[in-house]
């Protein structure tokens, strides 16, 4: 088991810049919110225990809807779990019981895995630069619900998701990772989607990877790596 030491994981959002600071061989812990079946969730676990993403682990995943079949997947995995409903809450109330938890568990980095909920400012300011979502669309084309469908009736040739910090805006933060899905003359909604799904689990993976290891920084809303300095 490796040493832990004492490290500022990331560092703070600036408006303009974000220089990003990890130790790489900390255990990190990762804090997962959904609201669904959490795909993109079982994804992430299975990366983990197979070392696709070293030295993280799963601390924590937490759901505003108690049937979410993500839960239930957390559960059989043996991992720490939460129900926090969000119905007859108001945004606010719900957003401190939620952050709560997070820091309870020590939450390192948050991945957004189908959360069907809008984060206030004041979550997001509570770990700035350490929120990630994934979104099925190529942003900033086609934001929201049902970005598939969207770029499927507007008839564009490629499609694909997009890996992204999490700001205050909608689908707004700089960009991480993003794959490209081409638009078959065969497709239709849901075999898009299909293929769009089997792309954000190999891209959020990639974009965990980036922001733990650290070695980036945010000029404006372009994300830049960092060339590492050979021995």
């Amino acid at each position: 088991m490796l040493k832990q030491k004492a490290c500022r994981p990331f560092a703070k959002a600036g408006p303009c810049s974000l220089l990003a600071e990890a130790c790489s061989l900390t255990m990190k812990n990762l804090g997962i919110l959904l609201s669904g079946r959490g795909s993109n969730f079982e994804a992430i676990a299975r990366n983990i225990q197979s070392g696709k993403i070293p030295n993280a682990r799963i601390s924590i995943v937490i759901s505003n809807k108690a049937g979410a079949g993500g839960i239930e997947a957390a559960t059989k995995l043996g991992l720490n779990t939460a129900i926090l409903p969000s119905k007859g809450k108001d945004r606010e109330t719900h957003d401190r019981e939620v952050v709560a938890s997070l820091k309870e568990h020590k939450v390192d980095l948050i991945c957004l895995a189908g959360y069907m909920r809008l984060l206030s400012p004041w979550f997001v300011q509570q770990f700035p630069g350490r929120i990630l979502n994934i979104h099925p669309s190529l942003l900033p084309a086609f934001p929201g619900l049902e970005a598939q469908q969207q770029a499927f009736a507007y008839g564009v040739k490629t499609s694909g998701c997009t890996v992204h910090f999490v700001d205050e805006e909608l689908d707004h933060g700089a960009i991480i990772v993003q794959k490209t899905v081409p638009v078959l003359d065969s497709d239709d909604e849901h075999t898009l989607s299909a293929r769009i799904l089997e792309q954000e689990h190999l891209a959020y993976t990639e974009a965990i990877n980036i922001v733990l290891d650290g070695n980036y920084e945010i000029a404006g809303r372009r994300l830049l790596r960092k060339i590492r300095a050979s021995n």
